[in-house]
């Protein structure tokens, strides 16, 4: 196998290194998720909990909404994950303030203490990654990170977590 923290090559947009960046993507969602799926199983959750407790707790007071919009999945499949959510006392929702029929999320203080478990080997997982690659390597994976996102989506993405960030 050749050397995955080779320079850069100069035929980065050949079909064999585009699929050794998207082999090296699964492998990298593989490991990146390992950590908090072990996590999950010791509360019989999955990851569609962890992205909810995820956003949710990025996004405090989101609305039901939103979040649909987030996750793109149907109102079923949320409704599931997030009535265990709340029964077990990890995510409240509240009524909102100008519509009424609107429920607007929050984690409790469990919910918390899920999304910092569940987060904190991930954190340090892309820290020492990030300190490896440096920071002009991170400036780059951040630029290849956006471009994959539909094009349609990306300000209004970036836009999310660049307040979420500022906010935190």
């Amino acid at each position: 196998m050749s050397d995955v923290a080779g320079g850069p090559n100069p035929l980065f947009l050949r079909d064999e290194e585009l699929m050794r960046g998207i082999e090296l993507l699964f492998y990298a969602y593989r490991d990146f998720t390992s950590d908090p799926d072990e996590i999950l199983r010791e509360y019989r959750f999955g990851r569609a909990h962890h992205r909810v407790v995820h956003f949710v707790g990025r996004n405090p007071g989101m609305s039901v909404a939103d979040l649909l919009a987030i996750l793109k999945i149907t109102k079923q499949s949320l409704s599931r994950v997030l009535s265990q959510l709340v029964d077990e006392g990890f995510v409240r929702q509240e009524q909102g303030t100008r519509d009424r029929r609107q429920r607007l999320l929050y984690l409790t203080e469990a919910g918390e203490k899920l999304f910092s478990e569940l987060s904190a080997p991930q954190r340090a997982r892309v820290a020492r990654a990030y300190r490896e690659a440096g920071a002009e390597a991170v400036a780059g994976y951040r630029k290849v990170l956006i471009g994959l996102l539909n094009e349609a989506e990306r300000r209004a993405i970036v836009a999310s977590i660049d307040k979420a960030s500022s906010s935190a």
